[in-house]
This record gives structure tokens, C-alpha cells and sequence, in this order.
């Protein structure tokens, strides 16, 4: 199926794209997409897919040059997006792709010594960088959670715990939100947490999706934490934590529109092979209407994302509308993977095809990077609709 974010007259792509994108798809199809039944069975990939994405360009993605990154814009995002997407298993992108969420705040507002420590490594694909920001008690009010971080000397002492994270078992470095002052936004930093800390533990989350994703809830009892593992200015966390999440949301919303995409694919396929009725599937006139609506919200979702993809690009900071992107392309692979589990019938239902895959992780993707409700929220006040 042609679109604007494979065709070339789309405005948004120049032939640096393009090449990314055949780079990406060649890798996906080679290096993921034969194994990911494989690895949703064990629970998890080989750690060598890390250093195998670093070689591509992919773990550079966006990072500076300085760093081992490749300054890449927000539509070689949305390329890599889809294109991992084309692998149809969420859980790969979710923890392949960590430390787009947990190194941020470090490249934005940490001191060169801890850029200097954690982006080459991360970025080379040796070590794997996550976010603790969710905790047991609470996931989208960040401003009040409740893990505390004392300072004693030249150390800070962590106690808390926090859950959903991904990358919980294996990463090497942990970017975590603790509480350092009073309460509210005001009181929250960020503390880089080192695998093997001392009364640092994780026990692994059992999930509906993203089977070979790594997930965990963490523990601190007292974990001693170095005063220059301070990602930015005490009490100042909150700020660095709101500062990557346009990039993150449209990175999000470009992955759910992909799924839907391959959910379309799929389904076409199977119409065009199954027999009933004496016929193919696809004759029929509501099999063809499926598809067609299918391709609507796909094609809608995606001339979103690109316009706001362009204004972040321009310098605007459009807060509102990617908050509503978000709900659109999660929206629109919620339908697209139920029309596509329906059209495939009784096959849709067996595990290793993979729109059952994608039907089973449609709803992390309305949870993950906020809420949708916390979305519609967040967009009625960055637009005005009530003070």
C-alpha cells in the first residue's frame, strides 16, 4: 500500500530519508522480524541486537554527534518508528529503543562528566540506559511520587520502589525520579542509578504484550548514590522529565500508525488468499469496506503526524495537538488490529500471527507515554478549552 511516508513526492522526505529507510528495512527484515516468535516464547532478544541497531544507526538516532549519536530530525524518527514496526511485536521496539526515553534528560540538563560516562556506551549498543519515573502508587502524577532520595554527605540515600519500567532487568544505567524536597513538581530530581548499587533489586513483570520486552518494578533500601550521579540541578527533575516528551509521543504515535499498517497489510493479504463462499474473502463487499476504513484512519493519522513532525521541526512546541496525535494513532491501531483479527477469523486468534500479536498490545500503547485520559486532559488546557 503507497503512502505519504513511503512515497516521493511527499514534501517531509528527501533522499537522506529514503536511504535511512531502506537501511532500516533491511535490518528489521534480516535482524528481527524471522525471530520475534522466538524471542516472544523466551521473554526476551539477545542483548547482541543492541550492538547490531548501534551499527545501523539506529541507537544514535537523534543523540549528538559529540556523544556517538547522528543529530538525525523527527522524520527519520517516524521512519524507524515504522519501520521496526514492520517486525509486528512491540515488545522489541519497547526495550530495544530504552534509552530514547532514559537518556534524554541526561544529553539535556547532565554534566559533561555523566554525558561523558553513559551516551557512548549506550549509543555503541554496549550498555542499555531506562527511565524510572512510574511507581506503584501512582504512574501519569509525577509531580507526586513518593520515592525519596536523603542527602548524607556526598552521597544521596534512595528509598522507594517503582514499576512498569522497561529495560528493568537488564539495564545498566537507570535515570530514576526521586523526591529530594518539599512536595509537588517542585521537590522531584533526577538520580542516575547504576546496576549493582547496593540494596538496588527488581523482580520481572508477567504482561498481556510486548512478550520479549523486559519489565520490571524496582526497589531501593537505602541505596547509597553518588551526589555526581545528579542528572541537572537538584530539585529541577520535573522540568528535564516534561522536556522529551514531544519527541517521545510522536515516536509513539508513528509506531502504533506502523502497526495499524501492517495490520492493514496482513488483513489484505489474508482476503486475498482465503476461499469462502466460493470466492476470495475479498470480494466480498464488507471485507472491502474494512479495508477501506481501515485505510482512512491510517492515511489520516499519518498526514497528522507528519504536519505536527514539521512545526516541532520549525520550532514550534504544538503541546495540545501532539497529545491528541497520540490518541489518534492509538485509536487507529486499536481499530485497525480488531478489524484485522475479525477478517482473519478463527486464524486471527491463534498465537504467531501477527495481528494477533498486535491486537494483544494495542492497549499498552493507550496507557504508555500518557494516558489516553490524561491526554484529552492535558490537550483541553495546552488549547484553551478551560483555564
Amino acid at each position: 500500500m503507497s503512502s505519504t511516508a513511503q512515497g516521493a513526492s511527499s514534501p517531509f522526505y528527501t533522499a537522506e530519508h529514503a536511504a535511512f529507510r531502506d537501511v532500516m528495512r533491511r535490518f528489521v527484515a534480516k535482524e528481527i522480524t524471522p525471530f520475534v516468535d522466538e524471542w516472544d516464547d523466551a521473554g526476551s532478544f539477545p542483548r547482541e541486537l543492541y550492538r547490531k541497531a548501534a551499527e545501523v544507526g539506529l541507537l544514535g538516532l537523534g543523540f549528538p554527534e559529540a556523544y556517538g549519536g547522528n543529530d538525525g530530525d523527527l522524520f527519520m524518527t517516524i521512519i524507524a518508528s515504522q519501520e521496526l514496526a514492520r517486525c509486528g511485536a512491540g515488545g522489541v521496539l519497547a526495550s530495544l529503543l530504552s534509552h530514547t526515553i532514559g537518556c534524554p534528560p541526561i544529553v539535556n540538563v547532565g554534566s559533561e562528566a555523566l554525558k561523558q560516562r553513559v551516551l557512548p556506551p549506550v549509543l555503541r549498543g554496549e550498555k542499555i540506559s531506562a527511565l524510572g519515573i512510574t511507581e506503584p502508587s501512582g504512574g501519569s502524577d509525577v509531580a507526586n511520587l513518593k520515592t525519596t532520595a536523603r542527602r548524607e554527605g556526598d552521597h544521596y540515600i534512595v528509598n522507594g520502589s517503582k514499576t512498569f519500567i522497561t529495560s528493568g532487568i537488564r539495564a545498566d544505567f537507570y535515570t530514576v525520579a526521586v523526591r529530594t524536597g518539599g512536595p509537588g513538581p517542585g521537590g522531584v530530581s533526577l538520580l542516575l542509578i547504576e546496576k549493582g548499587t547496593p540494596g538496588f533489586t527488581q523482580t520481572p513483570l508477567r504482561k498481556m504484550g510486548w512478550l520479549c520486552s523486559d519489565t520490571a518494578t524496582l526497589y531501593f533500601d537505602n541505596c547509597r548514590v553518588p551526589v555526581e550521579n545528579l542528572v541537572g540541578q537538584e530539585n529541577q527533575g520535573f522540568k528535564a522529565i516534561m522536556k522529551n516528551f514531544n519527541r517521545e509521543r510522536i515516536f509513539l504515535a508513528a509506531g502504533a500508525n506502523g502497526f495499524a499498517r501492517v495490520c492493514l497489510d496482513e488483513a489484505l493479504a489474508w482476503a486475498k488468499q482465503r476461499e469462502m463462499f466460493g470466492g476470495k474473502l475479498i470480494d466480498m463487499q464488507v471485507t472491502r469496506h474494512k479495508l477501506a476504513d481501515m485505510a482512512m484512519r491510517i492515511e489520516a493519522t499519518q498526514a497528522m503526524l507528519e504536519l505536527l513532525a514539521w512545526r516541532v521541526e520549525q520550532g514550534e512546541q504544538p503541546v495540545g495537538e501532539i497529545c491528541l496525535l497520540k490518541n489518534q494513532a492509538t485509536q487507529t491501531m486499536a481499530f485497525c488490529a480488531n478489524e484485522a483479527v475479525q477478517i482473519h477469523g478463527g486464524a486471527g486468534f491463534i498465537r504467531g500471527v501477527t495481528v494477533e500479536r498486535i491486537y494483544r498490545e494495542v492497549k499498552v500503547n493507550a496507557i504508555g507515554g500518557g494516558a489516553e485520559e490524561v491526554m484529552r486532559d492535558l490537550a483541553s488546557r495546552q488549547l484553551g478549552f478551560y483555564a
